[in-house]
């Protein structure tokens, strides 16, 4: 997920998914996208620990439509469709992200390989999606072994 050398001034079309990033870099990361002409959402994760908060925060920041199933499935499809968020690409920056990590891997995994294959969908179609989790630099730095 993280990406050696990605450039977050260009965000190249061809390096679209999930990316974990340090905190510091979601300003600079907005702005790229912005001057991209690309949709940025932000979707702060302070205090989610759970399957249930994480899929409402991201509805809510997402303006999903009502009727959001409210589970896996139904994301990976809304992930997929976004007709309501016209946009020539979209870069969603997750903050805060630590505590959801934390509290189950196994659910943050799986919403990151869902974006990865949404973002790739949208790709095939020659619109970018990326996903920026902002992590602490301590987790970060047990993520590269340090």
């Amino acid at each position: 997920m993280t990406a050696p050398g990605f450039d977050f001034t260009v965000l190249n079309p061809s390096d679209v998914g999930a990316y974990l990033v340090d905190s510091d870099d979601l300003p600079m990361l907005a702005a790229a996208a912005q001057t991209a002409g690309r949709g940025v959402r932000r979707i702060d994760l302070h205090g989610c620990r759970d399957k249930a908060t994480l899929l409402r925060r991201i509805a809510v920041a997402l303006e999903f439509p009502e009727g959001f199933g409210r589970n896996w499935d139904a994301l990976s499809d809304s992930l997929r469709d976004l007709s309501w968020l016209p946009a020539v690409g979209h870069a969603f920056l997750f903050e805060n992200a630590d505590a959801m990590r934390d509290a189950d891997e196994d659910d943050f995994d799986t919403l990151l390989d869902l974006i990865d294959e949404a973002a790739d969908a949208w790709a095939k179609r020659g619109v970018p999606m990326w996903a920026f989790f902002a992590l602490s630099d301590d987790a970060l730095d047990a993520l590269d072994g340090g």
